[in-house]
């Protein structure tokens, strides 16, 4: 029996951050709130086929926001329907301002085994500018509950190229994060997405962010960083303690499947992708009528799926493995794509070392260019 992970989208916020363009709503009633939760375990109550589940993973929004207790209703269905095996990776993401030690006792007590922490930086007027509702004191209360608790497997999430910040901001808060020890540390580049609140400040001049030159520099800082103590590199975005890899990522990097549940959440199956409506009244209702919730129907071709896994697998810092390629598709991507890969080669974006293809540290600062010869 195949095995696969399982999305949860929580769309739920104490406040929205001036950079996000997730599909979230802030501060909405306790009704509306109540009316989604049932609506997304009807929708696991729907499925048919009892699975092997290896990773959950519970997004948002902000799911630690929520009443626990919707929480705990989720996971329960989900284990109802879904053979969810014993070591499953089981994440749910919490912001500083949101928890409390009963709320995480809670989480271990159902089973949760991750949890990833919303941080950014470490910089109180850096947050503030950003919108976001915690400082990094109230961070570190966050950190310490959930240490107490029993948690080992923990992220937290740092930007760069937030307004004002410079690459001794991204040091000093290598520095104080790197002291807490966390397992795993997600480090995402600042995209003003267009039509957030921040987008219309730094068009505004009110705000102003890095030179594109400088978020390199910061990227490349922070690599060297966290790789001298003791993280390893093993997503464009992401470094870990040895062995404490985002399951639920790699899965997706690798081209696994996985189920999504709730508004705007996205589903890989038997070759094809799908995703539900971002609309929460039209979704809820739909639920209620025993309507179809489902907007995208994409059914891959074997081209289409090899130059995905191609683009996947480039997001990992290993590369594709040439033999596992094969396993899966019975051909030689340095055969199938040799002229994009002497091209990428020839303009040092990608190098080929034994059974792998990798990008170069000058890939690392064009990724996109590559992906773009796999669209």
């Amino acid at each position: 029996m195949k095995k696969l992970g399982i999305y949860i989208h929580i769309p739920f916020c104490l406040k929205k951050c001036k950079y996000c363009d997730f599909v979230s709503f802030q501060n909405k009633n306790k009704k509306l709130i109540e009316r989604y939760i049932l609506a997304l375990i009807k929708t696991i109550d729907n499925v048919s086929e009892r699975l092997d589940v290896n990773t959950i993973y519970i997004g948002g929004g902000t799911p630690s926001y929520i009443d626990e207790k919707y929480i705990v209703m989720i996971l329960e269905k989900l284990k109802e329907k879904f053979n969810v095996i014993e070591d499953a990776e089981i994440t749910i993401e919490i912001n500083p301002g949101t928890i409390n030690e009963s709320k995480i006792e809670t989480y271990y007590k159902y089973g949760i085994n991750r949890i990833s922490i919303g941080l950014q930086s470490t910089k109180n007027e850096i947050l503030k500018k950003i919108g976001r509702i915690h400082t990094f004191e109230k961070f570190l209360e966050t950190y310490e509950i959930v240490k107490k608790v029993g948690f080992n497997n923990i992220n937290v999430d740092l930007m760069l190229a937030l307004p004002n910040q410079d690459i001794k901001d991204i040091k000093e808060s290598l520095t104080q994060i790197i002291k807490l020890n966390p397992s795993h540390i997600s480090l995402y580049s600042l995209i003003l997405e267009e039509g957030t609140e921040l987008e219309k400040e730094v068009n505004q001049g009110i705000l102003n962010i890095p030179s594109e030159e400088i978020e390199r520099q910061m990227y490349h800082t922070t690599k060297r960083i966290l790789e001298s103590n003791g993280y390893k590199h093993y997503e464009i975005s992401n470094f870990a303690k040895e062995n404490f890899e985002s399951k639920h990522n790699l899965n997706c990097w690798n081209q696994e499947e996985y189920l999504g549940f709730g508004i705007a959440s996205h589903s890989y199956i038997d070759n094809k992708r799908f995703s539900n409506i971002d609309n929460i009244e039209k979704f809820i209702n739909n639920v209620e009528d025993g309507k179809n919730n489902v907007i995208i129907n994409e059914k891959q071709t074997k081209e289409s799926k090899m130059k995905e896994y191609m683009m996947l697998g480039f997001r990992k810092i290993e590369g594709i493995s040439i033999s596992e390629f094969e396993r899966k598709f019975i051909i030689n991507p340095l055969f199938y794509f040799r002229f994009e890969i002497s091209k990428l080669e020839k303009e040092k974006l990608i190098e080929v070392d034994l059974d792998n293809i990798r990008l170069t540290k000058k890939g690392l600062d064009f990724a996109n260019m590559v992906f773009e010869e796999f669209v």
